[in-house]
């Protein structure tokens, strides 16, 4: 099994880091962009789309910030994060998402990610 890329996307949202980090950090807030329903129990999130489901453990957070969790079925070295990040200056927020795919799949990652970033501003009403 081949090693997977890093990619690291940024979405510019013009929103505050409170309700951000309240959407990428919580399953009722993963639930309305990420996944058609989100469960945890302690670290371990559960993701279900039509039908299927995917586990991920929770690896870090930190509150305004940032989550990193991991596919249970990914390599231990390979997770993915959304990190929100404010210009000091000019007060512009936005999501950093980082994430690996293999060098084929990169293009689609990248889709589809920016397709759930759409929904995350549908979701803020942005």
């Amino acid at each position: 099994m081949s090693k997977k890329e890093k990619i690291i996307l940024e979405f510019s949202l013009n929103t505050s880091p409170k309700l951000l980090y309240n959407r990428i950090s919580t399953p009722g807030g993963l639930s309305e962009w990420f996944a058609d329903n989100v469960n945890s129990r302690g670290k371990i999130f559960t993701f279900y789309w039509d039908g299927s489901e995917q586990s991920a453990e929770l690896i870090s957070k930190k509150t305004n910030d940032h989550v990193r969790l991991r596919w249970l079925d990914e390599g231990e070295d390979e997770y993915f994060e959304i990190k929100i990040s404010k210009d000091d200056i000019t007060g512009d927020v936005a999501l950093i998402v980082t994430d690996f795919a293999d060098s084929d799949d990169i293009d689609d990652s990248t889709s589809l990610w920016g397709n759930q970033i759409d929904d995350l501003r549908r979701a803020l009403g942005l």
